[in-house]
């Protein structure tokens, strides 16, 4: 399964980690000590908050244990990874998140050139960066004579932004082979590493180039 790695909760007995959804988007999964059922929410990207799913009981789950795990999942870059068992303290079956992963997305990150993405852009705490992205691909984007052109001639952001991402990753993965499909992969697998969208900073900047065209 695409996930990050699990990270211990405060606020409840228990275990959390991000994922990737097969419907798109990330979700938080948290898995109690005491309980055999995980508590699974996704994580809107308006507000970054999570949106429990119906199922998931507020008493054992309530919504600061899910916040606390976005929190603490922030700038965890996804892999490849085996599903979570929590062994409770009584005999019982383990609880196992099983999600369906795109085969696309599960080829795409487990890949050299994705890791060698998520490596470019880590900080020295050893999470993603927001910051280390978005200023090198801004710094891109106002270097760039074609990027420039592009801007005045009104394209699209998602255009634009297609074309400034592909150019640095292939570039920083040195696989100049990748295609516009794989770079969108690994454009979505970066965006839920933070939950209001890991582009934001570069896209407001874009709509400023665009608007001076």
């Amino acid at each position: 399964m695409i996930r990050t790695a699990v990270v211990e909760l405060s606020t409840i007995p228990g275990f959390a980690y991000k994922q990737k959804l097969p419907s798109g988007g990330a979700g938080i999964v948290i898995l109690r000590v005491d309980a055999k059922q995980p508590g699974i929410a996704g994580i809107s990207k308006t507000s970054g908050e999570a949106i429990p799913t119906e199922n998931t009981q507020a008493s054992l789950f309530p919504i600061d244990a899910f916040n606390e795990a976005i929190e603490l999942t922030k700038g965890l870059p996804y892999k490849k990874q085996p599903a979570v068992k929590l062994v409770l303290e009584q005999p019982a079956d383990a609880p196992e998140v099983v999600e369906e992963d795109q085969p696309k997305e599960l080829t795409v990150v487990d890949s050299e050139d994705y890791q060698a993405i998520v490596k470019y852009y880590t900080d020295g705490t050893g999470r993603f960066s927001y910051d280390l992205l978005n200023k090198d691909l801004i710094r891109f984007a106002h270097r760039s004579s074609v990027v420039r052109q592009m801007a005045s001639a009104k394209d699209s952001i998602d255009k634009i932004c297609l074309y400034i991402t592909g150019t640095k990753f292939r570039n920083i993965s040195k696989n100049a082979k990748l295609t516009d499909d794989q770079i969108l992969t690994i454009s979505s697998l970066l965006d839920d590493i933070y939950p209001r969208g890991v582009f934001r900073e570069l896209n407001l900047e874009l709509r400023k180039m665009i608007s001076k065209g």
